[in-house]
């Protein structure tokens, strides 16, 4: 990727994790924006919006919980893997659920990958560390047009 600015969208509705996720992105080589919605309804609202007002604005990564407010990570992966002008966008399930079932279904509505959070402070900076490393630096993402 080049060094342009990361979009980044976080889903979470838990304000500590909303505030390690953004200290470990602060904290990255790589500039980053995030964008930060805490329900899938507005989540699913903004990106909408985006890709009739702004198509080549939409994120290069979404980080997304499962157990949100109004719409859940299970409802919002089907909505963007259902609509073709959004379904490219890599969605990692980034949740505190360890659940065998959001597991199989998160990766049946074609999530990307699937991460428990980690409890321990250090070791979730970590998580979120590698994340960023192995999306941005490792994969090819697609270009937004």
């Amino acid at each position: 990727m080049s060094k342009r600015m990361a979009k980044i969208l976080l889903v979470e509705d838990n304000e500590g994790d909303i505030v390690l996720t953004m200290e470990a992105l602060k904290d990255s080589q790589l500039p980053n924006e995030v964008i930060i919605k805490k329900d899938g309804e507005a989540a699913i609202s903004y990106l909408r919006e985006l890709k009739v007002s702004q198509p080549n604005q939409l994120p290069d990564l979404m980080l997304l919980d499962i157990n949100l407010p109004k719409m859940n990570g299970h409802e919002v992966l089907t909505e963007i893997k259902s609509d073709p002008a959004l379904r490219k966008i890599p969605i990692i399930v980034l949740t505190t659920s360890s659940s065998e079932n959001d597991i199989q279904e998160a990766y049946s509505k074609h999530a990307n990958c699937y991460i428990t959070k980690p409890v321990d402070v250090n070791d979730f900076l970590r998580v979120t560390s590698k994340i960023e490393e192995f999306w941005f630096n490792v994969v090819k993402l697609p270009t937004t047009n």
